[in-house]
C-alpha cells in the first residue's frame, strides 16, 4: 500500500473522511488506511463503519493496529505526554 492511500482523521465532519475513502477506492486503490490519534479515534471507527455498511459493502477490515505516540506539548518545559493511536486498513 502506498502512503497516498492514507486518510488522517481530524476535526472535520465524519462524512468528509468517508468521501475521501470512497474516492480512493473509486480511483483504483485496493486498500485505504485510516489513521487517528487521541479523541479522533472514535471518529476513525465511525468512518470505517460508514464506508463499509452504507456505501461500499464489498469493503472489509483487513487490519487494526493500536499504539501510543509520545507528543511534546506546546509548552517547551512540560513533559512528554502519551497519545493513543489507531490505524484501520480497509481492503476491497
Amino acid at each position: 500500500m502506498s502512503e497516498a492511500n492514507v486518510v488522517l482523521i481530524g476535526k472535520k465532519p465524519t462524512m468528509n473522511y468517508v468521501l475521501a475513502c470512497i474516492t480512493f477506492f473509486h480511483s483504483g486503490a485496493k486498500e485505504v488506511n485510516i489513521k487517528a490519534r487521541g479523541k479522533a479515534i472514535s471518529k476513525a471507527i465511525d468512518v470505517a463503519e460508514v464506508v463499509r455498511r452504507k456505501f461500499l459493502p464489498s469493503v472489509k477490515v483487513k487490519a487494526i493496529t493500536i499504539g501510543t505516540d509520545q507528543v511534546q506539548p506546546q509548552d517547551e518545559e512540560a513533559q512528554l505526554s502519551n497519545v493513543s493511536t489507531i490505524g484501520i486498513t480497509l481492503k476491497r
